[in-house]
């Protein structure tokens, strides 16, 4: 399987709630950008799961309208989303070529480092609106391997 992370883009810094902030006009910007960098390069995601919240939802509406792929909002992936848990409820959809996850730092620095076998989620940092690709042969930690890591601003 095919699986993509993608970082939430720039979110305006002003709200009542952390999970209630909206995209800033940078992160409209940074989202489209990294939906005809999918389109260029043939990243077609078959399903697109994405945090309820907010700034993570809105970034993966770009790009799933951009792309007509499905989305769907989930819980598991909100902020503090668990690696373990996150690759058990992917692998529900392991018949699925490709899959695409939107949501939070560090979280994706900590599934980052689950996928493909690291001790420490620290020592990846994904930046906001960054795209990394894994192929994933085993659901479990160290089961799939890192093919690039690219921040928006490189697309």
């Amino acid at each position: 399987m095919h699986l993509y992370l993608l970082r939430h883009a720039d979110a305006d810094t002003v709200a009542a709630d952390d999970d209630e902030r909206f995209l800033s006009p940078k992160g409209v910007m940074q989202s489209e950008r990294v939906a005809r960098f999918c389109e260029a390069h043939d990243i077609q995601p078959h399903l697109i799961f994405s945090s309820h919240i907010r700034r993570a939802l809105q970034t993966a509406k770009v790009v799933a309208d951009h792309l007509s792929s499905e989305l769907r909002a989930v819980r598991w992936l909100a902020c503090g989303a668990d690696p373990a848990n996150v690759l058990a409820q992917v692998s529900e959809y392991a018949d699925h070529p490709s899959i695409m996850l939107v949501g939070h730092a560090p979280d994706f620095g900590h599934i980052a480092a689950h996928l493909t076998g690291g001790n420490s989620g620290d020592s990846i940092h994904i930046r906001k609106a960054t795209l990394a690709h894994f192929n994933v042969h085993a659901f479990r930690a160290g089961g799939a391997r890192l093919e690039f890591l690219l921040p928006v601003k490189l697309m």
